[in-house]
């Protein structure tokens, strides 16, 4: 399908240098940690009770250091810990704003950067985590889409962000402790930088990892997958993951999404909505959310709310109202508030909830759209990024 302007950057993802010296254990599927254990000489029928044993230390007790994983034989311990490591991406800075938001900046591999973000709410604690150093798309409303795309993350640096954020939270259980069901960090979302569905491998190991019950044990519909709208990933998403899905939808007809969100002139909203018409079904979900930035004389017409609730007729759907969130050289203004009220109102009314998000870290620049990692606000050169990545 042809379009007139560029769908993607045309970037490369820079692959990362060859990792030197033991292998990180976090991140890995428990095919792959039997694997790792089987190569290290220990028998495949003992390798398989350890992969339970393992898994159990790093993801439900959060337990970094073998000498500490005392169901383990001495010698056994020595040999992990002379073969793996069990590392997270590093904290480089933690904001907290007035809210209580906390926004985390990252370090990975390749000294890249990345923001995490964490929202206390009373009823859930929603970390928001990214999938890839930067952004293959251009959304012209996002901050993060006009940072280029570095490379994906791997999926140790994915579920990472989840256990970093318990290690600030102090969530991890404490052996021998009353069993708290309470959990600070509830719900995961996938709406940091990058677009997840061009990174599926990596996010689905690490999306199947958190959901483990023996260790995370985040629900799948404590999940949530927002895509811009990667169609042919859509199914695979409901088959290998069967999260909750969230469209970034922003726009009722193709000449304004063509413009706020480029994919489109590849997969335009009929076909998208073809594809969301089945993902309820494959998922075994509820509904999925709607994702839609109210933009000053843009997209936030009386129309435009009648227009939305014909288009997604017969799809199990919330709307999620989001008051632009401005950035510095941004090319938008935030709806006025009577505009977003009037909106909603008009969705509420044809049946559909349609909850206007509360902006949250706003002065620390957490909100949504807002992400950019200082890393890349200070626009490395290509050469940097190379001579760090080892290409």
């Amino acid at each position: 399908m042809g379009a007139s302007a560029p769908i993607t950057q045309d970037v490369m993802t820079i692959p990362r240098k060859a990792a030197e010296g033991p292998l990180n254990l976090v991140g890995l599927t428990r095919p792959a940690l039997l694997e790792a254990l089987v190569a290290i000489g220990t028998p495949e029928k003992q390798a398989r009770m350890r992969v339970n044993q393992l898994w159990q230390w790093i993801y439900h007790w959060g337990v970094r250091d073998f000498a500490q994983m005392t169901n383990l034989a001495k010698d056994f311990r020595a040999k992990l810990a002379e073969n793996f490591v069990i590392a997270l991406p590093e904290i480089v800075s933690k904001q907290v704003s007035d809210d209580s938001t906390r926004k985390y900046l990252v370090r990975i591999a390749g000294g890249h950067e990345v923001e995490v973000v964490y929202i206390p709410e009373a009823d859930r604690g929603t970390l928001c985590i990214s999938s890839q150093v930067g952004c293959t798309l251009t959304c012209s409303f996002c901050h993060t889409g006009t940072q280029k795309l570095v490379r994906n993350l791997t999926a140790g640096e994915i579920v990472g962000q989840v256990m970093l954020a318990r290690d600030d939270l102090g969530e991890w259980p404490v052996p021998g402790a009353p069993k708290d069901e309470t959990r600070l960090l509830s719900n995961v979302v996938l709406m940091g930088m990058g677009e997840p569905l061009y990174n599926f491998d990596n996010v689905r190991d690490a999306m199947k990892i958190a959901m483990d019950p023996e260790g995370i044990s985040l629900s799948r519909r404590r999940i949530t997958l927002s895509t811009s709208g990667v169609v042919p990933e859509i199914a695979k998403c409901a088959e290998e993951i069967g999260c909750l899905l969230a469209v970034s939808f922003h726009a009722t007809t193709d000449e304004t999404r063509d413009k706020l969100v480029p994919i489109n002139k590849r997969w335009n909203i009929e076909t998208l909505l073809s594809t969301l018409k089945e993902y309820p079904r494959l998922s075994n979900s509820e509904r999925i959310t709607f994702e839609y930035v109210m933009l000053k004389d843009v997209n936030d017409s009386d129309a435009d709310a009648r227009r939305l609730v014909k288009l997604i007729s017969g799809i199990p759907a919330k709307i999620n109202l989001i008051p632009f969130n401005e950035w510095p050289g941004a090319p938008y203004q935030r709806s006025d508030w009577t505009r977003i009220k009037a909106f909603a109102d008009i969705i509420y009314k044809a049946g559909y909830a349609s909850p206007i998000r509360t902006p949250r870290g706003e002065d620390i620049m957490a909100a949504c759209g807002q992400l950019k990692s200082a890393t890349e606000r200070a626009r490395k050169s290509r050469a940097q990024i190379a001579a760090e990545t080892g290409l």
